[in-house]
């Protein structure tokens, strides 16, 4: 609405003061010129009864004087009553029509002095008059005037004249005034909506700009068009707005520099509000709490705290101090380093940074159990070949039959030595990035086919339900089929041999126009949270009696991850103790060939 704009409420102001001015000068001006008319009225009645007096004073002839005060009445539109010696001489104005009778002037006492105290008397007020044949109270005003004939002879003179005559200048001097005080409001209402409209006019060009600003749009100048304070107030807001648009640009690439910064570190970064609620993230902090709340089994609010976390930012909030605390996620080690984020003196958020310190302290174990490891795989078929070979030395097998057995004893062991040596040459061989694969384009169902079939026979000997589920919105994928049934080998084999009876191992191909992943799940025994993070490490074994009834050397998985990872691929692990574990792998449906 208008009134609630800049433009209506300066016309208003304007409007509103102008006429209270101006109603104020006209009740002034109406008074004024009631009380000038009056005063005239009053002068000039005086003057004309002091002439009429002066006539009947002056004249010889009493009976000349008396027709010259009647004609003077007549043309002063005014009526005579003359009082002498007992005598009257009335002289009404018939045009008026307004007539007081001659007893009046006797008995009333506003009037005496003029017979008694010899004194001109000047009055008006109500009078009981005759006007038009009908009697009725009147404003009437009045002079009284004594005077003395030539003869000595001593009368008064009253003369009369009707309010109506005044009342009807007045009115007319009203009509002019308030005419005048209705063009003025008339042209005032014009001036004050041309003058505010033009005031403003810059100042809705202003609001316009700035509503532009607050969107983003800090190109438009204010046109400069006066200098005056508007033409000032133009100036500072182009100067506002160059500053703004400098100050959100520099905010802008900040932002984008912390962010670049925030996702390529390795430390996971979480920003914490006052209330407690997780503002910002980076992709380490985010694969954090996801692994926590799949290990915990609940849902993944993104502004949600684990537990621990949570008690330790209420610490750090309290105590407005450093802390820090050491967690176990899906069998990673995580330090959790919380600092309280001050807004001047007051603690209005915190930072905590979560680094993953599982590489570290995996290294520190495998360099401990490196040395175990390699000489528990090679001391067992070194032992037995020695062992054996003494037999056959010392002439202990003394049939045939035994020295086959020996000889074939010392044949497996040989082999087993030739393919952990073969296997600990493949994956130094790829991890120095040698890898040769043969890719080529294979159909995804049919290689899914062969490789669940391979596992058909075992699966039931393992008294394991084994399902194939496929996926594939794309037919073909680009890999190698040999490499990659060697990885699929390998975990559908572990996977059976870790489920009990009548579990269930489910192999699930998925294929589209990015990816293909194959996910191995079972309801076996699981890992444990401790080992979940070395799984795919050289000689780690889950099973800490290392018996050779598991069989494997402990490079299997090794050589799945380096394999997918020649492949430009990924693989991970998660598990849940005697719930099952799913292995997972994915590689590019589409990768072009070197």
């Amino acid at each position: 609405m208008i009134w609630r704009s800049v433009v209506g409420k300066l016309w208003g102001t304007i409007l509103l003061l102008v006429s209270a001015v101006l109603v104020l000068l006209t009740v002034l001006l109406l008074q004024f010129f009631e009380r000038f008319h009056i005063t005239e009225a009053e002068e000039q009645l005086t003057n004309h009864a002091n002439v009429m007096v002066s006539l009947l004073e002056r004249y010889n002839d009493p009976e000349g004087a008396l027709d010259t005060v009647e004609h003077m009445a007549d043309s002063y539109n005014s009526s005579v009553v003359i009082i002498q010696n007992g005598n009257q001489w009335e002289y009404p104005d018939e045009e008026a029509g307004v007539n007081l009778p001659v007893s009046l002037f006797e008995d009333e006492p506003r009037l005496a002095p003029v017979q008694r105290d010899r004194e001109t008397v000047t009055t008006h007020g109500n009078f009981s008059a005759r006007e038009n044949g009908e009697q009725r109270q009147q404003e009437i005003f009045v002079v009284g005037v004594p005077f003395v004939s030539t003869e000595g002879e001593e009368g008064s003179l009253y003369l009369y004249q009707s309010l109506d005559i005044i009342e009807d200048t007045t009115g007319e001097t009203k009509q002019i005034i308030l005419l005048s005080a209705g063009i003025a409001i008339i042209l005032t209402t014009v001036f004050a909506f041309f003058l505010s409209s033009r005031i403003t006019a810059p100042l809705r060009k202003m609001r316009e700009l700035a509503l532009n600003v607050s969107k983003g749009d800090f190109e438009t100048k204010v046109p400069i068009m006066t200098n005056d304070e508007i033409g000032q107030l133009g100036n500072a807001f182009n100067k506002m707005r160059r500053e703004l648009n400098r100050n959100i640009t520099a905010l802008n690439q900040e932002k984008e520099q912390l962010s670049r910064i925030l996702t390529s570190m390795a430390d996971g970064v979480i920003t914490v509000d006052r209330k407690g609620s997780i503002a910002l993230t980076n992709p380490p902090a985010h694969y954090f709490l996801q692994s926590y709340h799949y290990e915990t089994g609940a849902p993944e609010p993104q502004d949600r705290l684990p537990k621990e976390v949570k008690k330790l930012f209420q610490k750090v909030v309290t105590l407005e101090e450093e802390q820090w605390i050491e967690m176990d996620v899906q069998g990673r080690s995580y330090v959790v380093l919380m600092t309280p984020l001050y807004d001047e003196e007051f603690v209005r958020g915190v930072v905590a940074v979560i680094r993953d310190m599982t590489e570290e302290r995996m290294h520190d174990k495998l360099r401990k159990d490196f040395i175990a490891n390699v000489s528990h795989e090679l001391r067992t078929p070194i032992s037995m070949l020695q062992g054996y070979s003494e037999a056959i030395v010392d002439d202990v097998a003394g049939s045939e039959e035994e020295k086959q057995e020996i000889g074939r004893i010392i044949y497996d062991e040989s082999m087993r030595m030739g393919r952990l040596v073969n296997e600990l040459l493949d994956l130094a061989r790829m991890e120095a990035g040698y890898t040769q694969l043969e890719r080529q384009w294979i159909n995804v169902e049919s290689f899914a086919d062969k490789v669940f079939k391979k596992f058909q026979g075992p699966a039931r000997d393992a008294d394991v339900n084994m399902q194939l589920d496929k996926r594939l919105d794309r037919d073909y994928a680009y890999f190698d089929p040999d490499r990659v049934e060697q990885v699929m080998t390998n975990l559908i084999h572990n996977a059976i041999r870790h489920t009990g009876d009548n579990g269930e191992v489910q192999v699930i191909v998925k294929s589209d126009a990015s990816e293909m992943s194959v996910d191995i799940e079972d309801t076996g025994s699981g890992i444990q949270e401790e080992d979940l993070p070395y799984v795919f490490e050289r000689f780690y074994k889950a099973d800490k009696a290392r018996t050779r009834g598991n069989g494997g050397t402990g490079l299997g998985l090794s050589i799945a991850k380096n394999i997918v990872e020649a492949h430009d691929g990924e693989i991970s692990a998660r598990s849940r103790t005697d719930k099952g574990t799913i292995f997972r792998f994915t590689i590019p449906a589409s990768a072009e060939e070197e």
